[in-house]
């Protein structure tokens, strides 16, 4: 099957270079199915995240809503996550509990992980979608994403997929903009699956088909543009403009665009005219406070990190301690998924030096504590709890009683993630479960509804953990009936349904899944893992097969494809989905000794020997390798090599059936049966035994032992 982008009848996708936007469009329309074409300026100061992709979903969804329905339903979350106001062409999507109450309650925020997930459902949508509405004869849907160079970083994530999945014979995809500006995911994906043109250029455009337009003409232009403009005389005469008369322009334009402005715009055009205005630390700060609150909500990790950035600088640290705090905060939490880590710790440590109140050092602790344990690598527990400690204890100051508790039971919280890591399980739970007994007995049932939550989900994991199954199974149902949209609760209820083995219980809930959230590839996976033991060989491999087309790179997924055409005896696809992940990681050494195991099943002894050599060169001690380069050597007539390597593997893992019976079948084939017949009987005494074969093995060792 050809791959994405590379279909053998029709063009390749096409990136668009030049300095000035005029000439990209003019090179686009040359496109010979430029009448099918949709155009989005991608410019993250128009809309913020998402600026473009909300042009393209408003310009095909009333179509898609009117033919095909199902198909807009399937992905209505993952359409509507990032640009909400969609649902007055589509209607309202389901709502997870985390987006109901107030911002200050907010104790569960998303991040880069979950937007490439919605990215992913949206490109879904897309492809299918280009399928449906492009019969025989006709030409592709084509979308052109212009100034791409300067879209937010969700956005250039978003065409990197859209162009790596999709098939240009249905859906091609233009990508335009300036040479630099590109994340390295695009970048690499362009050079991959789409051809390269240079926009030629050509005289300059004016408005309105004006021969020249005076300097505060050119400037109002550049200023109404939103910043976005690339006329080389609007640019300058701004630059040259003086300076009162450029910040009126910009409140002016804020004002018009603060009358029913979309999410986007309040992450975007109207926080760049604040920030430019005559009031940037007042209204400016405001602006930016509120473009944080929503990319926060949302999840946007970059733009989370870019607003947060600069409302620090707009903001005065002393006069408004509180805002400065958050923009702070904020911005290192976003840090995180974008895996910038020393820069996170750099901001927290910034607060730390700043200010003296016990809330900054709280928050800060509290931050730097969550890195050491759960992502710096290695981990450090001890100093994760030593931070935290910090954060408990100056909970503890607070002087409204209210806050205190609030505080100290979030803290605690914290705390016991830290002592679950360090393995004192018990402790973690008995933390948790008299933060729940401290909130229940002060607040109302309708406050801190979402944090109450995490804490119930926190307890339910623990007590999983434990192993008292049936308490975890009861409190994910329980969590399950107060947030029904928050679909980890299913997965964890299904890994329960697993232990216990009932895979009709967990794969109902794999599928309630499904349904009700984006695409995650471990969601997937898991299915797949769960639809493999119930014996669905097929719908295993569809699963494996989506979170591939999704993430190419998920080596743990290909891994099991790759296993599951083996075991199908389909020597042919295991070899491609092994060849696909070593071109990506070429010193992998799961990758490398599947391979070498392909090439043993197919009777390929010497290429089975290289590929294993391979992968015990990258890890000595991988034991699969050493088995399988084992039965490599057997098979070539290198008994005592066999032994050699079987050895080893037991001394890896321990006594194993399986491995002395071949050690013994070796040490057989070498002339020693009286080391043969010992492996034989040490593997009679231990559980899972092919006893069969071992005693047939046993008495051809004492029939030549009594011959001697």
């Amino acid at each position: 099957m050809p791959a994405p982008g590379r279909h053998p009848s029709h063009p390749r996708h096409l990136r668009i270079v030049g300095d000035r936007r005029a000439d990209r469009l003019r090179r686009a329309a040359e496109e010979p199915e430029g009448e099918h074409a949709v155009v989005a300026l991608c410019d993250q100061r128009l809309r913020g995240p998402y600026t473009g992709v909300d042009t393209v979903l408003h310009a095909l969804l009333p179509d898609a809503h009117a033919r095909w329905p199902e198909l807009v339903d399937r992905h209505r979350v993952e359409l509507l996550y990032g640009i909400p106001e969609l649902a007055e062409l589509i209607g309202p999507g389901p709502q997870q509990l985390a987006f109901t109450g107030p911002f200050e309650e907010r104790t569960r925020f998303y991040g880069a992980q979950m937007i490439r997930c919605m990215n992913q459902g949206i490109v879904t949508f897309l492809t299918e979608y280009a399928r449906l509405t492009t019969g025989a004869g006709r030409a592709p849907l084509r979308l052109v994403f212009e100034d791409v160079h300067s879209a937010e970083a969700s956005t250039q994530e978003f065409v990197a997929l859209l162009v790596r999945r999709s098939d240009p014979g249905t859906l091609r995809v233009v990508v335009s903009g300036a040479e630099d500006g590109l994340t390295a995911e695009l970048t690499e994906t362009l050079s991959r699956f789409a051809d390269t043109a240079r926009a030629r250029p050509g005289e300059a455009d004016h408005p309105d088909g004006r021969a020249a337009r005076g300097p505060e003409e050119l400037v109002e232009a550049y200023v109404f543009a939103d910043g976005t403009g690339d006329d080389p005389a609007e640019l300058a005469a701004y630059e040259a403009a003086d300076a009162e008369f450029v910040r009126e322009l910009h409140d002016r334009r804020a004002d018009e665009l603060a009358v029913d402005a979309s999410l986007g715009t309040r992450m975007g055009a109207i926080p760049y005219h604040r920030e430019r205005g005559a009031d940037p630390g007042g209204r400016g700060r405001e602006a930016l406070t509120e473009a944080l609150r929503i990319s926060a909500e949302i999840g946007f990790s970059a733009t989370t990190v870019d607003i947060g950035l600069r409302g620090r600088a707009v903001t005065d640290p002393a006069a408004h301690p509180a805002d400065f705090r958050r923009f702070t905060a904020l911005a290192a939490n976003a840090l995180v998924p974008l895996h910038r880590l020393d820069e996170s710790l750099a901001l927290y440590m910034d607060l730390r030096r700043r200010y003296t109140d016990p809330n900054a050092h709280m928050i800060s602790s509290y931050g730097i504590a969550m890195l050491y344990t759960r992502f710096f690598s290695p981990r450090d527990h001890e100093t994760a709890l030593a931070w935290q400690n910090n954060a408990v204890a100056l909970a503890a100051l607070l002087p409204d009683p209210r806050e205190r508790t609030l505080r100290q039971v979030f803290n605690d919280n914290a705390l016991a993630l830290i002592e679950m890591h360090r393995g004192n399980l018990e402790r973690g739970l008995e933390l948790i479960q008299v933060g729940i007994e401290r909130l229940d007995g002060m607040l109302a049932p309708d406050e801190w509804v979402v944090h109450r939550s995490q804490l119930l989900y926190n307890r339910t994991r623990l007590l999983a953990a434990l192993g008292r199954l049936d308490e975890a199974y009861a409190g994910f149902t329980d969590l399950i009936e107060l947030d029904p949209y928050y679909t980890d609760y299913l997965s964890e209820r299904a890994k329960i349904s697993r232990k216990r083995g009932d895979f009709d219980a967990a794969l109902a809930d794999y599928e309630r899944a499904v349904a009700m959230s984006p695409p995650f590839p471990e969601l997937y996976y898991n299915r797949g893992t769960a639809r493999l033991e119930a014996g669905d060989v097929e719908g295993a491999l569809a699963d494996f097969t989506y979170v591939l087309e999704m993430e190419p790179d998920d080596m743990a997924t290909r891994m099991r494809r790759a296993e599951l055409f083996l075991d199908s005896g389909d020597l042919t696809a295991a070899e491609a989905d092994v060849t696909a992940g070593l071109e990506l990681r070429p010193a992998e050494p799961e990758l490398l000794c599947m391979r070498g195991t392909i090439a043993l099943d197919g009777g390929d002894l010497e290429q089975a020997g290289r590929w294993l050599d391979a992968a015990l060169a990258a890890t000595p001690d991988y034991p699969a390798a050493l088995v399988n380069r084992a039965v490599v050597h057997f098979e070539r007539g290198l008994p005592q090599a066999a032994v050699d390597d079987l050895t080893r593997v037991l001394g890896l893992i321990g006594d194993d059936p399986d491995v002395l019976l071949n050690r013994g079948l070796a040490h057989e084939a070498a002339g020693r049966p009286d080391l043969a017949l010992r492996d034989f009987e040490v593997a009679l005494g231990l559980p899972g035994a092919d006893a069969a074969e071992l005693r047939l093995g046993r008495d051809r060792c004492v029939e030549l032992l009594a011959g001697v």
